[in-house]
């Protein structure tokens, strides 16, 4: 008779913790994953796809707009929300069964309801406890509300993937990436979008240049950009909402979305009943191993709130199940890990900041920013900037920062060659693809003069 019901007992069915759990059974091992909402998790339902089908589909905007200046009369177009938006919920129903069907083509055992750990090989979920060797955490993460008041009347990202029609103006409180997204999703559909944050620029932790060319993007189409500003409460004003700024002044909007930050989605779970280790934030504290304080519990992606990126819970995942079950020891790399900004327009970025490497050493800085050939003949004023950080001493690309179209397709590509190591002289010796926007990422030869910094802020670009 085993000594456990199952050799893995996973809690929560988003990406990292359905991948671990099939990776896992595919090795043989007894799996059981336990899930309160819907399989699919966080990226499948509630964050990245459908946030980027809804980008797809405003985007029409801007490219029946450019459609203008290549011959082409659109007239009477117009977008239908709800027709996006039921389009939007139909694929995310079509993606939740396909995760549903790979779970049980992998023989893992699927359980409904919130599970709590009783023990240290021990879960408890619908009055019933499960053994389990081996108890994995991938709970993800939630959108976080700041105690202001009136908060009730905001909506989080949430709410804002399900809007059954648009408002006239929305106020899109936070700098973030989520933020930033947003403003961009309905500034092209139409709605007037005010963006308020308390520092001085939009995308904290990114690099200067990057938040600069964004922002100044962003502005020209329309995006009102309120820095330095912290809201101190919220309150009806007939079918409106009054914010009352820390400066004594207002803002009137008809919708307020929060978009402040995301916290781990840890509370409930019994971790620290059984000794597992919390940070202030709630975040699961784990080793290189995704190792938790207590021997034979493990937790991965953004309830671990390191790098809170879905292929990054998926790698964890996997390589859990590998470690574990494959005899095939595999630790996740975080460095050089490439993300993206599904702004209007996208940022893609992999490697160090020009601020961050400056810290470690001496660095030449190559940038050049431009009309891409598209909008010489679409009239949009548009500008593509792209930046390589290279580490003076070893001649290795460090960095490599792109805000324009297709900005994430062509920065995943150039994550390769940064994870590699390749050096600024082999990069220069790559043939350019003419014409693309990608190619002047091989057409930079001379290093920007230090402390050079254009004024992108200000949409000044060369």
């Amino acid at each position: 008779m085993a000594e456990y019901d199952f050799d893995l007992f996973t809690i929560g069915a988003g990406s990292g913790g359905v991948a671990a759990s099939r990776r896992a059974a595919a090795y043989g091992a007894r799996v059981a994953i336990a899930e309160s909402v819907r399989i699919g998790g966080t990226c499948v339902l509630r964050g990245c796809v459908p946030k980027k089908l809804l980008i797809y589909g405003v985007h029409f905007a801007e490219d029946i707009r450019d459609a203008a200046g290549y011959g082409w009369n659109i007239d009477g177009a117009r977008l239908d929300w709800a027709k996006l938006i039921a389009a939007k919920d139909r694929e995310l129903d079509r993606l939740n069964g396909i995760y549903i069907k790979m779970l049980g083509d992998s023989k893992v055992t699927m359980l409904e309801g919130r599970a709590q750990l009783v023990g240290p090989n021990a879960v408890e979920l619908g009055g019933r406890t499960y053994t389990a060797k081996h108890i994995l955490i991938a709970t993800g993460g939630r959108p976080d509300l700041p105690p202001v008041p009136g908060i009730e009347h905001a909506i989080t990202s949430d709410g804002a993937l399900d809007l059954k029609r648009l408002p006239r103006r929305i106020a899109i409180v936070g700098g973030g990436y989520i933020a930033v997204e947003f403003a961009g999703i309905f500034n092209a559909a139409g709605v007037e979008v005010r963006q308020i944050i308390r520092g001085d620029r939009i995308l904290r932790g990114f690099d200067d240049d990057v938040r600069d060319h964004l922002a100044a993007e962003m502005t020209k189409k329309s995006i009102v950009i309120d820095s330095e500003t912290q809201i101190t409460g919220i309150a009806p004003a007939g079918y409106a909402y009054r914010l009352a700024t820390h400066a004594g002044g207002s803002i009137e909007t008809d919708l307020v979305m929060y978009a402040t930050g995301r916290r781990p989605n840890t509370g409930d779970t019994g971790l620290e009943a059984v000794g597992v280790q919390l940070n202030k934030r709630k975040a699961i504290a784990v080793d290189e191993w995704q190792q938790t304080t207590v021997p034979g519990i493990y937790a991965i992606g953004d309830c671990t709130d390191r790098l809170n990126l879905t292929p990054v819970a998926i790698a964890e995942g996997r390589g859990l199940a590998e470690t574990l079950f494959n005899r095939n020891p595999m630790r996740m790399d975080h460095n050089d890990v490439p993300s993206a900004v599904f702004s209007q327009p996208p940022v893609g970025v992999v490697g160090l900041s020009e601020a961050a490497a400056r810290k470690l050493g001496e660095v030449d800085i190559y940038r050049a920013v431009f009309r891409p050939m598209k909008h010489t003949m679409s009239g949009r004023d548009e500008k593509a900037m792209m930046k390589l950080v290279v580490d003076r001493a070893t001649d290795r690309v460090c960095g490599v920062h792109m805000v324009g179209a297709d900005a994430p397709e062509i920065v995943q590509s150039l994550a390769v060659a940064v994870k590699a190591g390749v050096t600024k002289r082999q990069w220069d010796r790559t043939v350019a693809v003419h014409p693309t926007t990608a190619e002047e990422f091989v057409l930079m030869r001379e290093p920007v003069k230090q402390p050079a910094k254009p004024a992108l802020a200000k949409g000044v670009a060369e």
